[in-house]
């Protein structure tokens, strides 16, 4: 049962391979975060599959959303909102999530509340840091974003800086398959780094001129494949964990690099970073390394909430909510949604 002071949202994600459910208590508190992971069934393919990805959240959206009210001890006569990711993403994925939030919405008359998937990312911060609030910086780097934003307000960014080609995440999954080690890359690839030598290949450090806080890792990726290339035709030894660190620290030089720039530019005392990439902690402690020698705070979410989940969702739902925005039941997915976009 809920109080009176307590706005309880019900929040749904599903816009690539995780099927998520949430409730989320004033945009802060977690009461359950149930996620339900397809990384196995698409391991054997390398990668992710649009249209297994969707038959698979059709199945599984049921289930998480019943879990997650049962484990906030709730029923949706509780719920206040439904949050729901409706882009960017994969469609068919985002699809099922907007159709469940609608059908939900429709059925027991409950406000619907579409929420950009990148805001999600950035609000995982205001769960895990009670304190936090805008303006702020901060990095969204997963394995379709790589986005340097400025938090003006809850619900109002301004992109300094995005990739103008393969988002950082991307990026290591095709290295890590290139190197043979498969799906899912970023872990993967950090793992393999701890025994290897981030200085024993010297990758570039790409810079988009003009653009100060873009971003660019095709040609780093490319980089790789060219050193794996080259080692074979020489018949030289390739050591997996070596190409794993160095490739690893050239992506981090590249985005520490890029805070660091953006940090002194804007005078911001606040840094936070969120997305898949954010859990590799080599990352973590080079981003805090960076803001502790400007004097900078640094926030980062629990590496379960840099991943795709339903509670960043439901944290940025509840702000739209107060904010007084509502979605009808024409909310579509939008595969290519940008941030600000509505």
């Amino acid at each position: 049962m809920t109080n009176q002071n307590e706005i309880c949202i019900l929040a749904i994600e599903s816009s690539c391979d995780e099927t998520a459910a949430a409730v989320v208590v004033n945009g802060r508190e977690v009461r359950s975060n149930i996620i339900s992971s397809q990384i196995a069934l698409h391991t054997i393919y390398g990668g992710v599959v649009p249209e297994i990805a969707s038959r698979k959240h059709i199945e599984k959206i049921n289930q998480v959303i019943t879990e997650a009210l049962n484990q906030a001890d709730m029923t949706l006569e509780d719920i206040d909102a439904i949050g729901v990711t409706y882009g960017p993403g994969l469609v068919g994925a985002l699809l099922v999530g907007v159709a469940e939030a609608k059908a939900i919405s429709y059925a027991r008359n409950i406000p619907l509340v579409g929420v950009h998937h990148i805001e999600g990312h950035i609000s995982a911060n205001y769960i895990e840091h009670k304190e936090l609030e805008p303006p702020f910086l901060c990095l969204v780097v997963s394995g379709g974003h790589t986005h340097m934003v400025k938090v003006l307000d809850y619900g109002a960014y301004e992109v300094l800086g995005r990739t103008v080609d393969d988002a950082a995440g991307e990026a290591f999954d095709k290295v890590a398959r290139a190197i043979g080690l498969g799906y899912p890359g970023g872990p993967k690839i950090e793992k393999a780094s701890h025994e290897g030598n981030p200085n024993a290949i010297k990758f570039p450090r790409a810079h988009v001129a003009g653009e100060s806080y873009h971003f660019s890792f095709s040609g780093m990726k490319s980089a790789v494949l060219n050193y794996l290339n080259g080692c074979k035709m020489r018949g030289e030894e390739i050591v997996q964990a070596d190409v794993a660190a160095s490739f690893q620290q050239a992506v981090i030089d590249v985005l520490t690099g890029n805070i660091g720039k953006a940090l002194q530019e804007t005078g911001m005392k606040k840094f936070a970073i969120a997305g898949g990439v954010a859990s590799n902690q080599t990352f973590r402690s080079a981003v805090k390394e960076v803001c502790e020698k400007q004097d900078v705070l640094f926030y980062c979410p629990s590496p379960v909430l840099c991943t795709d989940n339903a509670a960043m969702i439901g944290a940025a739902a509840y702000y739209d909510f107060m904010a007084g925005i509502r979605s009808g039941l024409d909310l579509n997915a939008v595969p290519n949604l940008k941030l600000g976009e509505r």
